[in-house]
């Protein structure tokens, strides 16, 4: 049985345990049923044995109950026993309450009779104590003015106003009002109340504009390890001397203190009468290490930053605000200035501080831009004897463009020809050397001005840190004893003005952006005045509007700026240029005469300037807009980003555009723009340091496109319109190309003949093409022809032009000035184009600008939108032109004279001792061509020039006997000699490959020697060599009459039959 699996049975009777496992489970169960069992037994046969093993069974049962009850005997005595005592207990327990209850109803008659007695006793001591704690108190208040003035020495000023506040409830309690002996304690309380004010608010100021002790720039400055000054402790380790790390300046997440509510002003009533609460920290505030350093998994040092109390908290009683300090992460300066608003706070004087900022605020920012442009000049001219400029500019730190700045270092060199440069380019160009996208001015603008907004943004970082705090505090309490103040940029027109007392952070932000404004102004050589008064009203309207959410439309939308010109009744379209080359040096009669200084530090001053002035203000317009909260997004949108831009494109693009257009007339249109110069024995060089002699014009062109592309990536945002600009005067400048090119083959043969689709397209595939100048995205695309196709092409080709006979004088290019004129024309829009390509290589976006600009608003036309790439392409096709047509001119010229060849008879009657008049002719007009083009063109291109007289003159040379009647030996003679000569012209042309001008010229004295051979020596010579010379040309050989040769009947028909094999 199941059920008495859990009783012990001692081992020596372990065979009970397989007694019960036979006895039915039947008779264990819950609503036992015998009638079952007594059934069995009566039908049973053998009922005997059945109720034997039934007492068995029983027997079995008894004895596990007996094992049982023998096993749990002891414990059953037990608790009987214990049940037993429990019950003793109780009745005792019983007996002595009720005696208890006895004893106190006695005690409380006994009490009720003295009770009147005992309560004029009580009331008697706690009179004497009350009376004990305020002789405490008086003594210890007394001490109180000489302990807070002894705080605010040592700049402890949190821990002097809770000393105060405490001290000053102390005495508004009752019993101490009416104390005669602490009027003069609450007279030097009111006045310690106004000396912590104004010594909070000094501190305050200074650290607004980091000129504290606990400021951004001095911890920066002074602590070179950046270690967080904290108390000090009697036990100081080792350890404490590690560096806390490295601090970012933006905290304004941490610095939201107040405004989120952490910082409620509350504070833990302590001792006054000297007490250890003031004189240092409770275990909670105990040093911590600066920082430790743990090996992490990656084996890399981790730094642990301990959270401190600052030194100016150590002598404070720990509070809420102690604590949040301890446990904030937020930069040193931030904290130190959550700690003075928080003490304008304790004391009510918020909206009063908030007064007091603003009257000061103006004047505080033009003395440290002007002491800070002192401090800049003094720089300079302390260094200037010492460093050169060129060094220090480079060493400034600021990141110019490479590749204008490159530009600029020839002006100062001479070109070895003789030319200067910087006559050439400064006569063109509307500003100075100086005032150029990478001059010196712009240069030391855009210092300057990165170096004010650099400070001028640590100082609004700190505004908005205070500004939050102090709109957090105003809404806690209002501040009724708050004096009007006397500044004209503040307004009271809205209750939140005058609980912050009109400071905020819109109001600070519009003087910021003012007094920067005015600096611009005086930096451009605008008056200032204007921008002075309406910049003031702007400020007052701006700062009386709370943020909002909504979309202000029209003027609303931000800040806006007034400026004005000093020379306004100056006209700009009509004397731009000259106002830029005198730097607007002469001011007005209104201009005001306080300003900034800012000459002193700059080489140059005017409109040109807001180039260098536009990156430093969008960079400050975007830092401005991170550091603002969001509530105040709207205040960043505008300002000096929209004055700056407005300046540009209302006054610097007009006049700009206005100086740069006359600079281009001025370029193109000036008598020598298009006048080649250079001297005869200079080499041609590449370079233009070295003396490539490009045009005055298109170099001027070329200077004032980089000038103007410097000025665009100076100003992304106006780049799309200078782009555009600078391919309008690159397309009037091909324009005046273009006639120059057409003044100097006008009606002229070659021009026309360049112009036919036949031989243009032959000119295409002549492999002598591969010294044109071309396009990078075409380097590939012509065509590799074999030597058999380069023969077939240039026979074609001098064909075509020998078809053309006869040449007249008057349609060739008499003027030698215009070849030279082409040649150099010719190079000089290569150089163009090759440093447009560089400008768009270098800088892929100008391409760019005018596709994803705005169209300008000067641009009428509906033509599709040009990139610099394709003005390049025109200028390389006028280049190719060009030398195409200085090609044909020469072929065309050694045509004109070849020509007389077919006029003569050769049968001269001596040896031949010069060359004919007309390939002495030829020969010299070739060597002086190629003498006046050297400085001009390089080798490669000289050999495209005069590389194509060689094959036309061969086969001018062979066809001439086609019309030759008869000729002799000595004739034989003269033609050989006349090929030797222009052989001997050609191979001088240093770039001409003299092997191939041999075998051409070669060739042709072979085909006239053999004139010289017997008919049968000519028909073996043909045999052996028919592929030497064509059909019609051997023909020819047999056709014209050799003294002395006798010629078979049927010679033309063996030689034909040999030849059509």
């Amino acid at each position: 049985m199941v059920i008495f699996d859990g009783f012990p049975i001692p081992p020596d009777k372990e065979y009970l345990r397989d007694e019960l496992s036979r006895i039915d489970e039947s008779w264990a169960a819950a609503r036992f049923d015998s009638l079952p069992h007594v059934v069995r037994i009566l039908t049973s046969k053998d009922r005997e044995g059945e109720l034997q093993i039934l007492k068995e069974q029983s027997d079995v049962v008894e004895d596990v109950v007996d094992e049982v009850v023998h096993a749990y005997h002891g414990g059953f005595n037990k608790a009987i026993q214990n049940y037993s005592q429990i019950l003793r207990l109780f009745s005792e327990s019983t007996e002595s309450v009720g005696v208890l209850k006895v004893d106190l109803a006695e005690a409380k008659k006994r009490l009720g009779v003295r009770n009147k007695q005992l309560h004029q006793l009580w009331y008697r001591s706690v009179t004497l104590r009350h009376i004990i704690s305020l002789l405490d108190q008086i003594e210890g208040i007394a001490k109180v003015p000489a302990r807070i003035e002894k705080l605010i020495s040592e700049k402890q000023y949190y821990a002097a106003v809770q000393l105060h506040i405490q001290s000053a409830l102390m005495l508004e309690r009752e019993g101490l009002q009416t104390v005669g002996a602490l009027q003069d304690i609450r007279s030097e309380l009111t006045k310690l109340r106004g000396v912590l004010f104004y010594k909070v608010l000094e501190d305050l100021h200074a650290h607004l504009y980091n000129k504290g002790e606990y400021s951004s720039v001095a911890s920066s400055m002074h602590e070179k390890d950046d270690e967080v000054p904290t108390t000090t402790a009697v036990a100081f380790t080792a350890n404490t001397s590690q560096p806390v790390s490295r601090r970012t300046r933006s905290a304004r997440g941490d610095s939201q203190l107040g405004s989120l509510g952490l910082v409620d002003g509350s504070y833990r009533p302590g001792s006054i009468d000297g007490g250890s609460s003031y004189d240092g920290h409770d275990e909670d505030g105990s040093l911590e290490p600066h920082e430790e350093r743990h090996n992490g998994v990656d084996g890399k040092d981790v730094k642990v930053i301990s959270h401190q109390i600052p030194l100016w908290l150590s002598n404070s009683t720990p509070d809420e605000f102690v604590e949040t300090i301890k446990k904030s992460d937020a930069p040193l300066h931030v904290k130190y200035l959550q700690t003075m608003v928080e003490c304008l706070f304790l004391l009510h004087k918020v909206a009063a501080a908030g007064a007091v900022i603003c009257q000061r605020l103006r004047p505080t920012i033009h003395e440290i831009i002007t002491s800070k442009i002192k401090a800049h000049a003094e720089f300079i001219n302390s260094s200037r004897s010492g460093i050169d400029k060129a060094t220090r500019i480079g060493t400034t730190g600021l990141h110019f463009m490479k590749g204008q700045l490159e530009s600029y270092q020839f002006l100062k060199q001479k070109r070895q020809n003789g030319i200067s440069l910087a006559g050439t380019l400064l006569a063109v160009s509307p500003v100075s050397p100086v005032m150029a996208p990478s001059g010196k001015a712009q240069a030391a603008a855009k210092e300057l001005l990165y170096s004010i907004l650099d400070s001028v943004i640590r100082i609004f970082e700190n505004h908005v840190v205070v500004g939050e705090l102090i709109e957090s505090k105003s809404s806690l309490q209002s501040d009724t004893n708050t004096p009007n103040p006397m500044s004209t940029d503040v307004n009271f027109d809205s209750e939140a003005s005058q609980v912050t007392g009109g400071y905020s952070l819109g109001f600070s932000l519009t003087v910021l952006q003012s007094e920067c404004q005015q600096l611009i102004c005086e930096v451009l050589r605008a008056t200032p005045e204007a921008a002075s008064a309406d910049a003031a009203v702007q400020t007052a309207r701006l700062a009386s509007k709370g943020p909002t959410k909504e979309k202000r439309d029209g003027s609303e939308d931000g800040l806006t700026f007034a400026f004005r010109f000093t020379d306004a009744t100056v006209s700009v379209p009509n004397q731009g240029v000259d106002l830029i080359r005198q730097g607007w040096n002469r001011r007005g009669p209104n201009v005001l005469q306080e300003g900034y200084g800012s000459a002193s530090v700059l080489p140059e001053q005017g409109i040109y300037l807001a180039a260098s002035i536009y990156r430093p203000i969008l960079e400050f317009t975007d830092r401005i807009a991170s550091m603002l909260p969001e509530k105040y997004s709207q205040l960043g949108n505008d300002g000096l980003l929209a004055f700056v831009e407005n300046f540009v494109k209302d006054h610097l693009l007009p006049t700009m555009f206005v100086d740069y257009r006359k600079g281009v007339q001025q370029a193109i249109s000036s008598p020598a723009a298009f006048r080649p110069r250079a001297h005869p024995n200079v080499s041609y060089s590449s370079s233009i340091e070295k003396g490539r002699p490009v045009l005055q014009g298109l170099l001027a062109i070329d200077f004032l496109a980089k000038e103007v592309l410097g000025w665009a990536q100076a100003m992304p945002k106006f780049a799309a319109d200078l782009v555009k600009f600078v391919q309008t005067f690159l397309e009037r400048t091909y324009e005046r190309c273009r006639t120059s090119y057409m003044e100097a083959v006008l009606e002229k043969q070659s021009y026309m003949v360049i112009g036919r689709h036949d031989i243009e397209k032959l000119m295409r595939l002549d492999p002598a093409s591969v010294y044109l100048p071309n396009a990078p995205h075409q380097s590939n695309a012509r065509n590799i022809a074999s030597d058999a196709q380069s023969a077939e092409i240039e026979s074609e080709l001098s064909e075509l032009l020998l078809k053309l006979r006869p040449i007249k004088q008057e349609n060739l290019i008499r003027d030698d000035n215009k070849l030279v004129l082409l040649a150099s024309l010719s190079d000089s829009l290569d150089y163009v184009a090759d440093s447009i390509e560089r400008l768009v290589q270098e800088n892929p976006q100008t391409s760019n600008f005018v596709e994803n600009g705005k169209r300008s608003h000067a641009q009428t036309s509906s033509a599709p939108a040009r990139d610099l790439a394709s003005f390049a392409d025109e200028y390389r096709k006028l280049a190719i032109d060009c030398l195409k047509v200085l090609r044909v001119e020469m072929q065309l010229e050694t045509i004109f004279h070849m020509q007389e060849m077919t006029d003569r008879e050769y049968l001269e009657i001596q040896d031949a001792e010069e060359p004919d008049d007309f390939v002495i002719s030829l020969t010299a007009q070739i060597t002086r061509r190629d003498e006046e083009m050297a400085p001009f063109v390089a080798g490669v291109k000289r050999n495209y020039i005069f590389g194509g007289i060689c094959s036309i003159a061969a086969n001018a040379s062979i066809k001439a006997l086609a019309n030759m009647k008869s000729i002799n030996l000595f004739g034989v003679q003269q033609i050989c000699r006349n090929s030797i000569a222009l052989e001997q012209a050609l191979v001088a042309i240093p770039s001409i490959d003299s092997e191939t001008v041999q075998q051409r010229l070669d060739h042709v004295r072979t085909y006239y020697e053999l004139l010289n051979m017997p008919f049968e020596a000519l028909f073996a010579f043909i045999t052996e060599h028919e592929n030497l010379f064509t059909p019609a040309e051997y023909s020819n050989l047999l056709k014209v009459q050799v003294p002395g040769r006798e010629i078979p009947p049927d010679a033309q028909d063996r030689i034909s039959e040999i030849l059509s094999h």
